[in-house]
């Protein structure tokens, strides 16, 4: 057992270190297979959520969702052994679109470092891996709808290749207030959500149903409202085909920004959240739509009392500042990402501006650029940074109620292992011709 465990984390290690593509699909795949061996299984958790819908399950908790922007093998590790002790199943890994690039991290090498540690810490049951914020660019969607559609397409067949099986859709960018009604406010957002679901449902592998969350409300903006999001589902309902299951969960927007507001002294302002809201719009997407419920980002950096009106919370921030300050990380590199910044990253400096602002606002974008020396730091230094994170994510469980819910999530999961298909390769121009309506 030990040499097999000794063996995962040089293989992870080694496996987040190559660059060539093929070479991480081999290890990918071999990962798989060791996972689907042991019984854990990459997994949608539409069906759960559902259920919380149709109030098969209590809505007296929210499922955890979280960004691992850096160490995500060693910080996987410590959400897995959180979870194992506190016997909660309920809990997502993600990144979104932007993270992908910003931090260096490929789907498959996202799926399968956290496929790897559930292995590495004897899990067994569904891993829930969600592409977040999959986002429509308003400007490039102005200047070319087609192709930034395509984009996002191709960017889902690779996630759902990789083995993301929760994929939440970013429109809510193409929302236009300045239109007279909510209908017309919404209409690019219901309908475009609706086309990048269709997609999914026909790019899905066999007996997977893709969980698909939709958002009402672009996040650091206006509060959401019941009737937007009424509008909004009545909206993408009439437009998504008849037969194709919709979204199980909806994004709002209830006074959280990404990050949260920084300080001169580059400390957080303390957040506003309209609770309210929370709980309203909680209610209406249950009763009314049956919906596991809405969404709440920018949470890891709120308050520490927490809300279970919700049905996901993403996190992310936190885990990536604790990283970043914890007295193991070395000085020197942080220093060296620190003058990278500056270097690198000037333009996003906004005037008025401190240095403690800037950097923390623009120190994600050095996480790529130094994976590599970040990956190579001893193991005592990531176990140890690793450890500081669990008693964070326990204490994030247990406001959130999520412990006790495996038992659930294993009645309504069914684990379905994928058989491959040849890898599927659509070319962008293939993926614009199919921009306009579902076939």
């Amino acid at each position: 057992m030990g040499r097999r465990a000794f063996d995962m984390d040089k293989l992870i290690q080694d496996f987040v270190l190559i660059d060539d593509l093929e070479s991480k699909r081999r290890i990918a795949k071999k990962v798989l297979d060791m996972a689907y061996k042991q019984g854990v299984y990459p997994s949608s958790i539409n069906d759960f959520y559902m259920a919380r819908g149709r109030g098969e399950v209590p809505p007296d908790f929210c499922v955890p969702a979280m960004n691992l922007r850096t160490l995500t093998y060693d910080l996987a590790k410590a959400v897995i052994r959180t979870a194992k002790k506190s016997n909660c199943g309920a809990f997502i890994f993600e990144i979104a679109k932007s993270e992908i690039g910003y931090t260096g991290q490929s789907p498959v090498e996202y799926v399968t470092v956290c496929l790897a540690a559930a292995i590495k810490e004897g899990y067994k049951g569904p891993i829930f891996i969600q592409g977040d914020h999959f986002q429509v660019n308003e400007k490039k969607y102005k200047e070319n709808p087609g192709k930034e559609i395509g984009t996002i397409k191709n960017l889902i067949v690779e996630a759902i290749d990789a083995g993301f099986y929760n994929i939440d859709i970013d429109s809510s960018t193409l929302v236009d207030l300045s239109k007279p009604d909510i209908k017309k406010q919404q209409r690019l957002n219901f309908e475009v959500c609706a086309e990048l679901t269709g997609f999914i449902r026909r790019t899905q592998p066999k007996g997977i149903q893709v969980s698909v969350g939709g958002e009402i409300g672009e996040v650091g903006k206006k509060n959401s409202t019941a009737e937007e999001l009424r509008t909004f589902i009545q909206g993408y309902r009439d437009s998504l085909r008849k037969n194709y299951t919709g979204i199980s969960k909806i994004s709002i927007q209830t006074g959280t920004s990404h990050g949260g507001v920084v300080l001169p002294d580059g400390k957080i302002a303390e957040v506003k959240l309209d609770f309210d809201t929370l709980r309203d719009l909680s209610k209406v997407a249950r009763e009314e739509f049956g919906l596991a419920g809405p969404v709440q980002h920018g949470a890891s950096t709120l308050p520490e009392e927490a809300e279970t009106q919700t049905a996901e919370v993403h996190l992310a921030t936190e885990f990536q500042n604790r990283v970043y300050d914890s007295s193991l990380f070395p000085k020197e590199l942080k220093d060296r990402m620190y003058d990278w910044i500056r270097q690198n990253c000037a333009d996003e400096k906004k005037a008025g501006d401190t240095d403690d602002q800037f950097l923390y606002k623009a120190r994600k974008k050095a996480l790529g650029a130094f994976k590599k020396d970040i990956t190579k730091l001893p193991q005592e230094i990531k176990g140890g940074i690793a450890k500081e994170l669990e008693a964070k994510f326990e204490f994030l469980f247990k406001q959130l109620n999520a412990p006790g819910k495996k038992d659930e999530v294993d009645k309504t999961i069914t684990l379905k292992r994928v058989i491959k298909r040849k890898r599927l390769e659509q070319k962008e121009e293939e993926l614009v011709r199919d921009t306009h309506g579902d076939d």
